[in-house]
């Protein structure tokens, strides 16, 4: 999908727009709403990435901007800018949702972490700055925010946001930390880790061969890591977004970007000349995230993946000087096995004043929905069990 061009245009913030401070420092804000406002804003956008270290590659201008030009509702754009003496210090890019107010952040289901952009030198004023210029001004008003990092730069704003605000546990994310693999083992219990040397010894006599690709190599690399994913999941039904073609191109012009600023790695893996594997590495100062693979089925036969896949991911990462590899969302077996940290994501909701009735009824239910599936988990299991015992009498 192409999105319409207008111009980008401004809305200066009430009451915030333009004010010197008691530190001497000079404070702007604006809201701009324009459709290609991320590609205005674009150079100062990417230097203020590189001075937030809690920043991930989902907060980073290649893959926004790709996302946008592929999912985004023409109209929708809202990005939230201060600057401390003209130099861009707090950055926020959301989206609207609805007709009354309501506003998200960019990603939808396709980002595992969301955050804003601080500078680390002026972070918790830039915070409170960013605070102050967020466009909730009415009633109807809330900001809710999927995905948040308990560490991320975001949490500065939410505590500094003077109106109605709630938290929320969201998705289960993983990590490991970024050690070789004869570390890594000392993480399992014995058998399991036994069991787990031998496949990686089965791993190293194969001869198979790893290729970091380059920037020129990442289209038609992602084209074999789409193919491949495809293959992987056939028989268990692949997720019907990575299917289409929006994705497929918001997955390569990202990734091409992100690979020429080293801030993502494709790797290429080779078996008797035949490319078997593929994944994708996104590398920021916090922790690299392994974000999607695609595997032959015939491999599996042949050789442990994840083990694959994780050797390769772990070396990619400890090159880079990144401490932690991180799983992302999901809890799925092959995850689990390497008993990898866990520390759940948290969803934030925003709503201006005390009462801020749009933000209070969001958050209600996000409550019901999350009692809802607590029920499920708990009671589902004990019900399956019961009508089992009631077809044995």
């Amino acid at each position: 999908m192409k999105l319409r061009q207008p111009p980008a245009t401004a809305a200066t913030v009430p009451a915030q727009a333009d004010h010197a401070a008691a530190d001497g420092h000079r404070w702007t804000a604006e809201v701009l709403r324009g459709d290609d406002a991320l590609d205005t804003v674009a150079d100062d956008w990417d230097d203020l990435y590189r001075r937030c270290s809690t920043a991930t590659v989902f907060q980073s201008a290649p893959w926004l901007r790709s996302w946008w030009q592929g999912y985004g509702r023409p109209g929708a754009l809202v990005l939230v800018l201060v600057r401390r003496d003209g130099r861009l210090v707090a950055a926020a890019a959301l989206r609207r949702r609805g007709p009354f107010g309501g506003l998200t952040n960019l990603g939808a289901g396709l980002v595992d972490f969301t955050d804003v952009l601080l500078d680390d030198e002026c972070a918790d004023r830039a915070a409170a700055e960013l605070a102050a210029a967020l466009p909730l001004r009415r009633p109807w008003h809330s900001l809710d925010l999927r995905e948040v990092h308990p560490e991320a730069a975001l949490q500065r704003v939410f505590a500094h946001w003077p109106g109605r605000r709630h938290r929320f546990a969201d998705s289960m994310c993983q990590y490991l930390p970024a050690v070789p693999m004869d570390q890594l083992l000392k993480r399992l219990p014995g058998k399991t880790a036994q069991r787990s040397r031998v496949k990686l010894r089965k791993i190293a006599e194969a001869g198979i061969r790893v290729h970091t690709a380059t920037a020129d190599e990442v289209p038609d690399t992602v084209r074999e890591l789409l193919r491949l994913h495809r293959l992987q999941w056939q028989d268990r039904g692949v997720t019907p977004e990575h299917r289409t073609e929006r994705f497929a191109h918001h997955l390569t012009e990202s990734t091409a970007a992100l690979v020429a600023t080293r801030r993502a790695a494709i790797q290429r893996f080779e078996l008797d000349g035949q490319l078997v594997a593929v994944d994708l590495i996104l590398l920021c100062s916090p922790f690299a995230g392994l974000y999607m693979y695609g595997a032959h089925p015939g491999l599996r036969e042949r050789l442990d993946i994840a083990g694959l896949l994780f050797g390769g991911a772990l070396d990619e990462v400890r090159a880079a000087g990144i401490p932690q590899l991180s799983l992302l969302r999901g809890q799925e077996p092959y995850k689990q096995r390497w008993r990898p940290d866990q520390l759940p994501n948290q969803r934030l909701v925003f709503g201006p004043g005390r009462l801020a009735p749009s933000a209070a009824a969001r958050a209600l239910r996000v409550r019901a929905r999350t009692a809802a599936v607590r029920l499920l988990r708990t009671r589902l299991p004990k019900l399956k069990e019961a009508l089992v015992r009631a077809r044995l009498r």
